[in-house]
């Protein structure tokens, strides 16, 4: 199954946390945060969304940062997605 985003909406799947800090510190389960960085996964056809016109600036693949509390989380063959708005991704990062 796979899911096909409409308007402006974005599909992606967020990237794991890292487990262990920079100087190797081992994290517990708690002392993550949310993950913020997600691959996007689907995008809609952007066009025209509440009257005014959108274009989708990101693409399947592209690495992005996302508003925190952002979307709907969906479950799909066991896999968690979130359904957003383009608006609420922050930034694209690049390598």
């Amino acid at each position: 199954m796979n899911l096909k985003p409409l308007g402006d909406r974005v599909v992606i799947k967020m990237v794991e946390a890292e487990e262990t800090t920079k100087s190797g510190i081992i994290l517990a389960g708690s002392a993550k945060e949310k993950p913020q960085m997600a691959e996007v996964i689907a995008v809609g056809p952007g066009g025209t969304v509440d009257g005014k016109e959108v274009k989708m600036e990101v693409k399947v693949g592209d690495k992005v940062i996302t508003n925190k509390y952002a979307g709907t989380e969906v479950k799909l063959d066991g896999v968690e997605y979130i359904v957003l708005r383009q608006a609420d991704i922050l930034a694209k990062v690049e390598d």
